[in-house]
């Protein structure tokens, strides 16, 4: 579990919040500290004050995956096979152990047909779909998206959650605007001004922000239903 006990940090005021595996989406007003809360899970900051801990380590003792809001910003290399090899590179893995991971990547995000080719002919949702798969190439333990969603169109978001439920990251946090991809985690945590408001699995949440403007059109049409 990632288990946040006493944080201050900047905005953010937690103190104590349980992530069971799995995927847990992040939501609310711009300016809640969602960005600030992903960047300590990342181990980008350290808290200035209270702990962040995956299953009893710190995050710098953990593999971590990122995948920003801007991603092709981030990309390095001329060609997208090389892009993919980064992580593995850089951990000076051998060459064979590299095209292994590169190739599992790209089949599980669905550019095995990219690999060959330069970044700067790419699409953007293409340029998306390679920063995916060299976050999921170093096979992390916790793959962390801070609004990687918001700029996709529609079938590139659909190859994202493809990949999202088919990755063995036994932890995926994700920061989205998207709420019916909230929807489709297995927990939900809404801030709001730096604190936690609700945690907990999507349809107590939802339930909980009934009369706010994140609650999703999808679960009220669901609840009308089913009534």
């Amino acid at each position: 579990m990632i288990a946040l006990t006493d944080v201050r940090h900047q905005i953010l005021a937690i103190p104590s919040l349980i992530l069971p595996e799995g995927t847990t989406a992040l939501i609310g007003p711009n300016g809640s500290g969602k960005s600030t809360l992903l960047s300590l899970l990342a181990g980008l900051h350290l808290p200035q004050e209270g702990s962040v801990r995956f299953d009893g380590q710190s995050p710098r003792e953990v593999e971590i995956g990122w995948v920003d809001e801007f991603p092709d910003q981030s990309i390095l290399f001329t060609c997208v096979f090389d892009e993919i090899a980064g992580p593995s590179r850089f951990a000076c893995l051998s060459c064979g152990e590299t095209e292994r991971r590169v190739r599992e990547a790209a089949n599980l995000v669905g550019i095995e047909g990219l690999l060959t080719r330069t970044v700067r002919d790419l699409s953007g949702g293409e340029r998306a779909l390679v920063a995916l798969a060299t976050a999921l190439s170093s096979r992390p333990e916790v793959l962390i998206l801070d609004e990687f969603d918001s700029h996709l169109d529609e079938e590139t978001a659909r190859a994202v959650e493809r990949a999202i439920g088919a990755c063995r990251c036994p932890y995926v946090v994700r920061c989205t605007q998207d709420m019916e991809a909230a929807s489709r985690a297995d927990t939900v945590v809404f801030l709001k001004k730096g604190s936690v408001v609700h945690a907990g699995p999507p349809a107590e949440v939802f339930l909980a922000l009934e009369k706010t403007c994140f609650y999703p059109d999808l679960w009220r049409c669901g609840r009308a239903g089913g009534a």
